[in-house]
């Protein structure tokens, strides 16, 4: 215990040494005429609010000639000298090299910081249970489960992150608030169905995949009555166009304007819907595309779960390559190539085009496939993690690979960056906050 504590007290007199050592230093002169350099950074990895040391030279005494970045995002400097300088890392920074500039001079690290995200998962809404009962958080009760063939992904966040769900075994589209509080949007709960309306007039058989516009309009496939229906932010629900392939996923494009649907079977096609509803099919025969989603440029990225692959098809003609995975069923974290998946399901993309796969589409909804969690593909190398959760299935609310879901199956991400899961066999919305 003894030397625990003398270990302790070395680091605090070593970091307050380190502190003081940056303070403003009267005899030093900077030279704007020389170049900065930056030799060494520590530590080398944190999270937010971490300090850094950066060691260099010809460092100006005056902060408010310095300005320093992590990924384009300022670090607050909070001492200084000729050869040092102590900057504060801001919340959701990232990882990337350190970049100092005074006047016109600028000089980057060589090495990178890793940036090390707490990613907390909480339960938004629901009760654990299949039925069904609007109300708040733990109040309400979604059927996500009780057929074991169920398999919907559709959830989406719109700009006020407002929550919508397909609740395929109630046969609507639920709307979930900020706080919580789930009310039915479109679709009658006791009736299964066809029928374009506003609010429960309106029918859904099965519904199952889901995305948004810019308008905030939510288009929705249903497998079961073959079509895929608009509806528009006051719940109207209509018939938007009547589909070519038994429709399971559908994802709109924001630079086209075009929305997208597939057929997750052993030979799926992707069509395009323009918005006067004209059809036409873009790529044929894909081996059980389970889901889709758009970049910023218009390339669009499949789920092929028959491959246990991510593809990515490029505009304007559509060629395709493997991004990710390696064919092979499992569950392993990893670079591009060397990755896999099992039996993957839903699918986001945010605003640097980063993908979040959600990762347990088995047939059955098995709390013994290989992989429970949710997934992040690195927009520009392709590298997957593991975002939270892990190969065992559960329902714990924890951090990171501690907390637990059941067959995750459909997965978005909203303007900030926080996820949300449709935890298949937990009834329930998961939360994924990232600090």
């Amino acid at each position: 215990m003894k030397r625990y504590i003398y270990t302790c007290l070395f680091i605090a007199a070593f970091l307050v040494i380190i502190i003081a050592s940056c303070k403003k230093d009267e005899g030093f002169k900077h030279d704007d005429s020389s170049p900065i350099t930056i030799d060494k950074i520590l530590p080398e990895k944190g999270s937010g609010g971490t300090e850094i040391l950066i060691n260099g030279s010809n460092f100006t005494t005056d902060t408010s000639k310095i300005k320093v970045t992590l990924n384009d995002k300022p670090l607050k400097v909070i001492g200084v000298n000729g050869k040092q300088l102590m900057v504060v890392v801001p919340k959701k920074a990232g990882s990337g090299a350190i970049t100092v500039t005074i006047g016109d001079k600028t000089a980057t690290s060589a090495s990178t910081f890793t940036y090390e995200y707490t990613r907390t998962v909480t339960t938004l809404a629901g009760s654990g249970v299949a039925g069904f009962a609007n109300g708040q958080g733990a109040d309400a009760v979604f059927n996500f489960s009780s057929e074991g063939w169920y398999r919907t992904s559709g959830i989406v966040v719109d700009d006020n992150l407002n929550v919508y769900v397909t609740d395929v075994g109630n046969h609507c589209i639920r709307k979930i608030d900020k706080d919580g509080n789930v009310s039915t949007f479109a679709g009658n709960p006791n009736s299964g169905g066809y029928a374009d309306g506003k609010g429960t007039a309106a029918k859904f058989s099965i519904p199952y995949g889901l995305t948004i516009d810019p308008q905030g309009n939510l288009y929705c496939v249903d497998p079961g009555n073959w079509d895929v229906r608009k509806i528009t932010p006051d719940g109207t629900a209509t018939i938007f166009a009547w589909a070519n392939q038994e429709p399971w996923s559908v994802a709109f494009d924001k630079k086209s304007g075009n929305v997208f649907y597939t057929s997750c079977n052993p030979s799926g096609n992707v069509y395009q819907v323009t918005p006067e509803a004209v059809t036409s099919q873009v790529i044929a025969g894909l081996n059980r595309p389970s889901a889709l989603a758009f970049d910023n440029a218009g390339n669009l990225f499949v789920n092929m779960q028959g491959e246990q692959v991510i593809k990515k098809f490029d505009v304007p003609n559509w060629t395709g390559k493997t991004v990710a995975g390696s064919g092979s069923v499992g569950y392993l974290d990893g670079a591009a190539g060397t990755a896999k998946f099992a039996y993957a399901w839903g699918m986001s993309i945010d605003a640097e085009n980063n993908l979040y796969i959600a990762g347990n589409g088995s047939d059955g909804a098995s709390t013994s496939n290989p992989d429970q969690s949710i997934r992040y593909v690195n927009g520009t190398t392709y590298e997957v993690s593991t975002f939270a959760g892990s190969a065992n299935a559960g329902n714990v609310n924890a951090v990171g690979k501690a907390a637990a879901f059941s067959a995750p199956a459909g997965v978005t991400v909203d303007k900030n960056g926080t996820v949300y899961v449709l935890d298949r066999n937990n009834n329930s919305i998961r939360k994924i906050v990232s600090e």
